[in-house]
């Protein structure tokens, strides 16, 4: 018989700390401010970071060309779809396949919305690097204060 205490059993919350444990772990690191992002497996790895006046991302995408990609951006979510092909050969037995092939997608949430009008996106050496302005609306406004003037007493 496990032990138990007067608001529960022992094991059982052993058990839900240890599956908090593991969720908090899963999403460690991978936010955009407040907000957990899910990787899905075979999505290609990705750095996304803010800087005062835009976001900027860059992903892993060895052996991908332009065709291979589509990039949308609505709001503030962003989504890159992509298909990576296999090598096609009738004959063939792989002794060995550790490469993801088909296709992906990956949805990110922005914390606010961007100018996609402005939006950069180049694919280099197998990185696809994407420069996402922030819309004018969202950027931080500086508010001049003025000093109102009383009116002297006569």
């Amino acid at each position: 018989m496990f032990p138990t205490r007067s608001n529960g059993s022992l094991a059982g919350d052993r058990l839900r700390n240890g599956v908090d444990r593991w969720f908090s772990d899963l999403f460690t690191g991978l936010s955009v401010g407040d907000l957990p992002v899910f990787v899905e497996r075979g999505s290609p790895a990705m750095n996304l970071w803010e800087t005062e006046h835009d976001f900027q991302a860059e992903l892993e995408l060895p052996g991908f060309s332009l065709g291979d990609l589509d990039l949308s951006i609505v709001g503030n979510e962003l989504t890159i779809k992509g298909e990576r092909k296999g090598v096609e050969d009738d004959g063939a037995l792989y002794v060995r396949r550790e490469r993801n092939v088909g296709s992906f997608s990956r949805v990110v949430r922005l914390p606010v919305p961007t100018d996609s009008a402005k939006v950069e996106a180049h694919l280099k050496d197998g990185v696809l690097a994407l420069k996402l302005p922030k819309a004018e609306a969202s950027k931080p406004r500086k508010i001049q204060v003025k000093a109102l003037q009383t009116q002297g007493k006569e």
